[in-house]
C-alpha cells in the first residue's frame, strides 16, 4: 500500500507545477501585429497618379479573370444565349483577324489607360528604323512581358511618333485567341498569333509591316530570376527564317528590368518544381511560373508586379537577303550577327540600365 502524501508535499508539488507551467508560457499571439512585422504596407499620402497606375496594372493583370466573369454573367441571361452562341462560333471557326494582321485600333492604343500602365514600370524605348521594309523584331528576355506590351502593343511610350509607318504587331501564342471579350481586346492593341500562317500575312502586307516575337517562350520564361538575364536563343532559328523568307531585317530588342518585376520560386534544373514545370510545358505548350510580387496595399505580397523600370532598347536593323529556302549555314550566319548586336546592346547599357544584374547576359541553350 503506497504511503499517503503529507500536505507539505503536495504543496510543493503544486507550486513546481506552476513554476514549470509559467517558463512554458508564451506571449499572446496578435496576428494583427505579426502581419503588419512582415508585410511593407502602402502609406496613405501616395500621389493620385501612382494610385492610378498601380490601380490599371493590377487590372490588366486579372484581365481574363474580369471577361471571363462578365462573359459568365451575360451567359445568365437566357434571352442573350443566341448571340453568344452566335459569337462562340464566329469566334472560334470564321473571325480570321488573329492570323491576318489582326484589328488594330490606333485609337484604343492611344487611350490614357495605357499611359498610366507604362508610367508604372515606366517603360520607353530607343531607335532609328525607316519605314521602307518589312521588320521582324526579337524582344528579350520573356519574363512578364510588361515591357513588351508597352512598347509594341500600345502608344505608351511612343511608338509611332518614333518610328512612323511602322505598324507593330506583338504577337502570342493562338490559345489566347479563345478567350470571348479578351480576344477583342488583344485584336484591337493589334497583338495576333504566332503561327507561321499569321507572320506570313503580316510581312507580305508590305513595307512597314512589323511583328515582334518573343524569342525565348515558355522555356525562357522559367529562367526570369531577378538580377540575371539567361537568355534561350540558340535553337531558335525559325524566326530568323521568316525575316529571310519575307526579306524583312531583323532587330533585336532587350528590355532591361522585364526579370525584375516579379520574384520567382527557386526552380534550377534538377529540383521538383523545374520537373513539374517543364511537365506542364511539354503538355501544353506554355508553362506557368511560380512567382509572387507585391499586392494593391503593400509592397512586398501579393501577385501584382513590382514598380521597377523597364527599358526597352531597340538596336540596329539586320539586313537579310530574301530567299525562299534558306540553308542552314546562311541561318547561323544571320544568327551570329543578331547575337552579337544583341550583346552590343546588353554591353552599352547594362550599367545604366541594370545596375543590379547578379550577373552578366548568358545564352543557355
Amino acid at each position: 500500500m503506497r504511503p499517503a502524501l503529507s500536505s507539505a508535499s503536495r504543496s510543493l508539488s503544486s507550486q513546481a507545477l506552476k513554476d514549470r507551467l509559467s517558463r512554458l508560457s508564451v506571449p499572446p499571439i496578435n496576428p494583427v501585429a505579426a502581419l503588419q512585422a512582415h508585410v511593407d504596407f502602402v502609406p496613405p499620402n501616395i500621389p493620385r497618379a501612382r494610385r492610378l497606375q498601380t490601380a490599371v496594372v493590377a487590372l490588366w493583370s486579372t484581365v481574363i479573370i474580369v471577361v471571363t466573369f462578365l462573359f459568365l454573367l451575360l451567359c445568365s441571361f437566357p434571352p442573350l444565349w443566341p448571340f453568344l452562341i452566335a459569337y462562340i462560333i464566329w469566334m472560334l471557326y470564321i473571325d480570321a483577324a488573329p492570323e491576318s494582321g489582326g484589328r488594330l485600333s490606333p485609337w484604343f492604343r492611344s487611350l490614357p489607360f495605357w499611359k498610366y500602365f507604362a508610367e508604372y514600370y515606366p517603360a520607353s524605348c530607343e531607335a532609328d528604323l525607316p519605314a521602307d521594309r518589312p521588320y521582324v523584331f526579337g524582344y528579350h528576355p520573356h519574363g512578364g512581358l510588361r515591357g513588351a506590351i508597352a512598347t509594341f502593343a500600345t502608344e505608351a511610350t511612343g511608338f509611332s511618333k518614333a518610328f512612323p509607318g511602322i505598324r507593330p504587331h506583338l504577337l502570342t501564342l493562338s490559345s489566347n485567341f479563345h478567350v470571348p471579350i479578351h480576344r477583342e481586346i488583344l485584336l484591337a492593341l493589334g497583338i495576333c498569333s504566332v503561327s507561321k500562317r499569321s507572320c506570313s500575312n503580316i510581312l507580305r502586307s508590305g513595307p512597314g509591316e512589323a511583328i515582334t516575337i518573343v524569342v525565348g517562350g515558355a522555356a525562357e520564361s522559367l529562367s526570369a530570376h531577378p538580377g540575371t538575364a539567361d537568355l534561350t536563343l540558340r535553337k531558335r532559328l525559325g524566326f530568323i527564317k521568316t525575316a529571310i523568307q519575307h526579306g524583312a531585317d531583323l532587330v533585336p530588342v532587350f528590355s532591361f528590368g522585364e526579370n525584375d518585376i516579379y520574384q520567382q520560386m527557386p526552380n534550377e534544373p534538377g529540383t521538383s518544381v523545374y520537373a513539374l514545370q517543364n511537365r506542364f510545358k511539354n503538355l501544353f505548350g506554355f508553362t506557368l511560373p511560380l512567382f509572387h510580387g507585391r499586392g494593391l496595399l503593400n509592397y512586398n505580397l501579393g501577385l501584382m508586379p513590382y514598380r521597377r523600370r523597364i527599358v526597352s532598347v531597340i538596336g540596329r536593323p539586320i539586313h537579310v537577303q530574301k530567299t525562299d529556302k534558306p540553308t542552314l549555314d546562311q541561318l547561323l550566319a544571320v544568327q551570329q550577327e543578331y547575337i552579337q548586336e544583341l550583346m552590343r546592346i546588353w554591353n552599352s547599357y547594362k550599367d545604366e540600365f541594370a545596375r543590379t544584374r547578379r550577373r552578366e547576359l548568358i545564352i543557355i541553350e
